[in-house]
């Protein structure tokens, strides 16, 4: 790698740069022969353009970080910062003859603290990894996106990525208690806190937790941890509509107002107001998908299917509550496991399902809308108008507990007209969700595919403020250009 390095074209633009970054990174850390540096180019969303970077570095310290911030400052150069690059928002995407500055070899897991609940991690580290690791302490963290196998940290952060068990645990931003961050010149800034406690001064580390990298660069992370909770038990019910579905998800999630159901073993208990760690909803399409591709053997008749798990002291006597739920919603069947293994089962399907819907096309743009619960179902009749509209295959797995839906748009890239209808298709989703007085993304991002909707979303004095805090950290824009706005 060193050898094509030194091989590639040189222009002196690119001359410079390298020599410049050589002088404070080792040779192995430095790559400029195109046919590496392309696979840097973009992360997993479609319809993002990517340009090509003149070089893409691989720091293993903060002094290294540092350094190549120092020299794109000095030659005015763009930095694009990665992770895993499994994003789906064209955030890590790179533009013509920037740095990309790939953070993936700082991967340390510097610290676990049981009595603090901390871990201190470097922004490289991957997401299972330090889940696995914490777990080894008694100690749990919750962020749990789809993609945790391989998407890092500092991605995590950058992003402000979510998973299955928001519902209960909420999302990356809430676990993230301080960060070290090398800002555009190079400085060093420290922010936030390591105590259960901390509201001095402007809250800082919240501001780049969902930044994309465009206020500076994340090296280290401290981040809360939790006791580790009971094994989850999961219940699946299958609904004749979607609408059911979403009537039985607002029944499980309301506090008050209803009568109560009566349990099994007599006695009574409050219908809703229940706090599961996982409430997930496919429609029919995804069901269909999964079946296709997994021969689960899920009924053809179902319309929807509703994942519900517990983690408390007594999961099955929550499970049996929230089946009594779904049936009084109109439930065709409702499936409680009983152990750890027949849970995993029953989430199989749920696991399966992106990969499932790609497999009808061969392409799919994950959209990422999040609505208010009690508009779940106008969410998701509205999808399916929009399929019909389109022509086009668009199936639907949510985090139903709190509104996150991703419509995922199946599509044949190669055909010029159905991918004219997915991107519209895409566009029509977002402004129905925020019809419904929602959010254009929930745990994606902005990035380059929805930096148009961000303006729609918070209008032009919300505009007008965000653009004013990029210009305080990054007076000269060279920090993820072209991202979120």
């Amino acid at each position: 790698m060193i050898m094509s390095r030194i091989e590639a074209p040189r222009d002196e633009a690119t001359g410079t740069l390298t020599d410049r970054l050589l002088a404070g990174l080792p040779a192995e850390a430095v790559l400029t022969d195109p046919d590496v540096t392309g696979a840097y180019a973009h992360d997993m969303a479609s319809f993002c353009p990517a340009g090509a970077p003149a070089v893409v570095v691989l720091p293993r310290t903060v002094e290294q970080v540092q350094h190549v911030m120092r020299t794109a400052t000095e030659l005015r150069v763009p930095v694009v910062p990665q992770g895993a690059r499994s994003g789906l928002s064209g955030a890590a995407n790179a533009s013509d003859g920037c740095i990309v500055l790939s953070l993936t070899k700082m991967d340390r897991i510097l610290e676990i603290s049981p009595v603090d609940r901390i871990a201190v991690v470097e922004p490289g580290v991957i997401n299972a990894t330090l889940s696995r690791a914490v777990e080894e302490h008694g100690l749990y963290y919750p962020p749990d996106p789809s993609s945790w196998e391989m998407c890092t940290i500092g991605g995590n952060i950058g992003t402000g990525s979510g998973g299955l068990c928001c519902v209960k645990y909420g999302v990356t931003a809430e676990y993230v208690l301080g960060l070290d961050v090398v800002l555009a010149d190079g400085r060093l800034l420290s922010t936030g806190r390591r105590t259960a406690k901390g509201v001095a001064g402007y809250d800082l580390t919240r501001l780049f937790v969902g930044s994309e990298g465009s206020l500076g660069i994340v090296v280290r992370a401290v981040l809360a941890l939790k006791p580790k909770p009971p094994q989850q038990l999961v219940l699946a019910a299958e609904f004749p509509s979607a609408a059911a579905a979403c009537d039985a998800v607002c029944r499980i999630m309301e506090t008050k107002g209803r009568e109560a159901l009566p349990q099994k073993g007599g006695g009574g208990r409050r219908a809703g107001g229940h706090v599961p760690s996982l409430l997930e909803l496919m429609d029919r399409t995804t069901v269909k998908a999964v079946n296709d591709l997994a021969r689960m053997g899920l009924p053809e008749t179902t319309e929807a299917l509703l994942l519900a798990a517990f983690d408390t002291p007594d999961p099955a006597a929550d499970l049996a509550a929230v089946g009594a739920l779904c049936e009084a919603a109109g439930a065709t069947e409702v499936v409680q496991a009983e152990d750890a293994a027949e849970s995993e089962m029953l989430l199989k399907a749920r696991r399966l399902s992106l990969t499932a819907l790609e497999a009808v096309k061969g392409t799919t743009m994950i959209d990422d809308v999040c609505v208010p619960r009690s508009q779940l179902a106008a969410m998701l009749e509205g999808v399916e108008r929009i399929a019909a509209k389109y022509g086009l295959t668009i199936g639907v797995c949510a985090h139903a507990g709190d509104g996150n839906t991703h419509p995922t748009v199946c599509f044949d890239a190669a055909d010029d007209d159905e991918s004219r209808r997915a991107r519209e298709s895409f566009d029509e989703i977002m402004a129905l969700g925020l019809e419904l007085g929602g959010t254009i993304t929930g745990e994606h991002g902005v990035g380059v595919l929805k930096k148009e909707w961000l303006a729609r979303e918070i209008g032009p004095v919300g505009l007008e403020m965000q653009r004013a805090v990029k210009q305080a950290f990054d007076p000269l824009g060279i920090l993820n250009p072209g991202k979120l706005f």
